[in-house]
């Protein structure tokens, strides 16, 4: 990075923390702390969206429809998450793979499935050999942040669930008695005003997020714990050119004040949901508001 960081092993002191910091890997490890602030921005609203279909299937009067939006959430709560991960992940892989290898692979005769193997034909592979890194970390990290929904948006959609039932059936009722169809009474009564019920519990799925990050780490991808752990070991003048003993406590360190410093924000973004969602409720948040106007 700088001019005088060409002979590291002539440094000491700040200028040879200055060239550490600077390095290559130290990059990928500030740019880690990117890949796990756009995972979030990314797969809170498509959890989002899959919970909120999720809930609406279950609260459905079509049956079949109803079953389905309750196992899915049911099944996903019910498993530890970190088999999801694992699983998901290896079973999206193989199912985009195996759509591509009937598009692309049509005359391939060979079974798929060869004992454990699962075997596809080149063009097929995803991504392609040929492709350059780039394409295989965003890979990587789609497959990622389709894991991660699906997993939490399970969750969400037994909070939106609740949040729905929360809504006044009276509320429900008068907007039927006016003449506003199912439809009607659902977009532009019921969910409005579900997500002042919903916040609480969307509010900490949201803190569990940010807490199950570090599992990108498992899923391939380089987050701040591969790093933390990479720079943080022991490097010897063997094989550095920065020999260090073990600083894992820093770095993990680090990663702490991040984490806190993240929940520390989100409350405080939370709180302004809330004040704002809370206006004109019969809530106990909107009934303060009111009398504080009074």
């Amino acid at each position: 990075m700088f001019s005088y960081c060409t002979d590291p092993s002539t440094l000491e002191g700040l200028t040879w923390l200055s060239c550490y910091l600077t390095t290559g890997k130290h990059m990928g490890f500030y740019l880690s702390f990117v890949t796990v602030i756009v995972l979030l921005l990314i797969t809170a609203p498509v959890a989002l969206l899959f919970g909120f279909a999720g809930a609406s299937a279950a609260r459905s009067r079509f049956l079949p429809l109803s079953l389905l939006g309750k196992t899915y959430t049911a099944i996903v709560r019910g498993v530890p998450d970190i088999a999801f991960f694992m699983f998901f992940v290896i079973a999206l892989d193989q199912a985009f793979e195996y759509l591509r290898h009937k598009v692309k692979c049509p005359d391939w005769s060979e079974p798929v499935r060869q004992g454990n193997d699962f075997v596809v034909c080149a063009q097929a592979k995803l991504p392609l050999s040929t492709s350059p890194q780039w394409v295989h970390e965003t890979y990587g990290f789609a497959l990622a942040v389709l894991t991660f929904s699906i997993v939490f948006g399970a969750f969400a959609a037994n909070v939106l669930y609740g949040a729905m039932r929360a809504v006044p059936r009276a509320q429900l009722e008068t907007a039927e008695a006016y003449g506003m169809s199912t439809r009607q009474t659902f977009w532009r009564i019921l969910v409005p005003q579900m997500w002042i019920y919903a916040l609480p519990g969307l509010s900490n799925l949201w803190m569990i997020l940010v807490k199950a990050t570090p599992l990108l780490f498992l899923l391939g991808v380089e987050d701040i714990v591969y790093w933390a752990r990479e720079l943080g070991g022991t490097k010897t003048a063997r094989f550095s050119d920065y020999p260090h003993g073990n600083w894992h406590a820093i770095y993990f360190f680090g990663l702490l004040v991040f984490y806190l410093m993240l929940t520390s924000v989100s409350e405080r973004i939370f709180k302004r949901i809330t004040r704002r969602l809370s206006h004109g409720q019969a809530t106990a948040a909107g009934e303060a508001q009111r009398k504080a106007v009074q």
